[in-house]
């Protein structure tokens, strides 16, 4: 890396960084992760993630057809760079697919695709979820110490803008359960003369005796009362 490649880093990342905070929900994040990797990785060809919620894999926003191919390649096969690098949460390097003796199928599969190098950096650990950021290089330039440099630290960002979407599609998600379950307890109030307490009662208890998740009746409830079904 010359003497001029620190700060040109810092602003490319940090211009970066602001498009990712800038997106619009997690898909979007992570689009903006892989198309950032492209752009500022020396010798990347085409980037993807793996993603890992509890004991399943799932290939998000590839670059291109290719990459989602090699990334749900791995996941069907059982082995490769990425789910290395996530089990053993280390960056996983492969110079070249022609050579390359740890994983002989995934590696003629890839060659196959004129894939000849790669590297996976792990993202992210919130309790059982992983990711690794999955880099793709043909016969182009030879991903190199800059490489490996670049990735890392975009590697870091790219955790934080995962979590942070993560959190945010969880906090929306739990605002609008909280929203109709409050709806919910309303109509019944009206309803039934019921206190706020009693209502969010009769809203439990009817869950557990149905067999059906609480947010599930809520929603009955607003729909009910909405269509005119439910009414006072």
């Amino acid at each position: 890396m010359n003497a001029d490649s620190p700060p040109e880093l810092v602003q490319l990342l940090g211009d970066l960084a602001i498009e990712l905070q800038n997106e619009s929900g997690p898909e979007a994040t992570l689009r903006g992760i892989t198309g950032g990797a492209v752009s500022l990785i020396p010798g990347a060809w085409g980037a993807g993630i793996s993603k890992v919620v509890g004991r399943e894999t799932t290939a998000e926003a590839p670059t291109n057809p290719t990459v989602a191919e090699l990334d749900e390649l791995q996941t069907a096969l059982g082995e490769g760079p990425c789910l290395t690098a996530l089990r053993e949460h280390r960056t996983v390097h492969i110079e070249d697919m022609a050579t390359e003796t740890r994983w002989p199928r995934f590696a003629r599969a890839a060659l196959g695709l004129g894939v000849r190098r790669m590297l996976s950096f792990q993202l992210f650990v919130v309790g059982d979820n992983l990711g690794a950021l999955n880099l793709y290089g043909n016969d182009g330039i030879a991903f190199d110490e800059e490489s490996c440099f670049v990735g890392s630290v975009l590697a870091q960002h790219a955790s934080i803008a995962m979590i942070g979407a993560s959190a945010q599609a969880q906090f929306d998600i739990a605002l609008a359960s909280r929203d109709i379950i409050g709806q919910a307890k309303g109509i019944l109030m009206h309803r039934e003369q019921l206190t706020g307490l009693q209502a969010f009662a009769l809203l439990v208890k009817t869950s557990q005796n149905a067999n059906i998740k609480l947010l599930e009746i809520a929603r009955w409830v607003v729909d009910q009362h909405e269509s005119g079904c439910l009414s006072a």
